[in-house]
C-alpha cells in the first residue's frame, strides 16, 4: 500500500531481486542488459531458475574480475540516474539490496500468517554448523 506501484505481488519483488543482480553483473561485464519482463512473476520454478542463473553469473564475475579494477570508479546509467561507483561498492550494494528485499518478503509473509521455521542464518545449514536445544 505504501510502495511506488512497481510490485503488486511477491513474484514481482523476487523478479526484481534477481533482475538487479543480473543487470549489475552485465553492467560490470560490459554486456547488454537483459530484458527480464518476460520472466513470469507467478511461476516459482521459472523465477528461481532465473535466480540461479543470475547468481552463477555473479559468482563468475567475482572469480574472474581483474583485481586491479575492483577500486576503479565506473560511471553507470541506471534508469534516469548516472551512478559513479567502484565495482567493489556495486557488488556490496547487490548483496545489501538482496538482503533488504528478502527481509521485506519475510516480514510480509509473517504479517499475513505465513510464519515459517526459525530463519536465523547462524542456525542454517549454509556454510556448515548449526545449533541444538539442550
Amino acid at each position: 500500500p505504501n510502495g511506488d506501484g512497481r510490485f503488486e505481488v511477491i513474484g514481482d519483488l523476487i523478479r526484481h531481486i534477481f533482475s538487479a543482480e543480473k543487470r549489475y553483473v552485465e553492467r560490470l561485464s560490459g554486456r547488454a542488459l537483459t530484458d527480464t519482463a518476460s520472466i513470469p512473476n507467478d511461476k516459482i520454478e521459472a523465477l528461481f531458475e532465473f535466480g540461479q542463473q543470475s547468481r552463477k553469473e555473479l559468482k563468475e564475475l567475482l572469480e574472474t574480475f581483474p583485481a586491479a579494477q575492483w577500486d576503479v570508479p565506473r560511471e553507470l546509467k541506471i534508469l534516469n540516474f548516472v551512478v559513479n561507483a567502484t565495482p567493489r561498492k556495486i557488488v556490496t550494494h547487490v548483496v545489501m539490496h538482496e538482503i533488504r528485499h528478502w527481509a521485506q518478503i519475510g516480514t510480509l509473509l509473517r504479517l499475513n500468517g505465513f510464519a515459517g521455521d526459525f530463519q536465523d542464518f547462524l542456525g542454517s545449514p549454509v556454510m556448515g554448523g548449526g545449533w541444538k536445544i539442550e
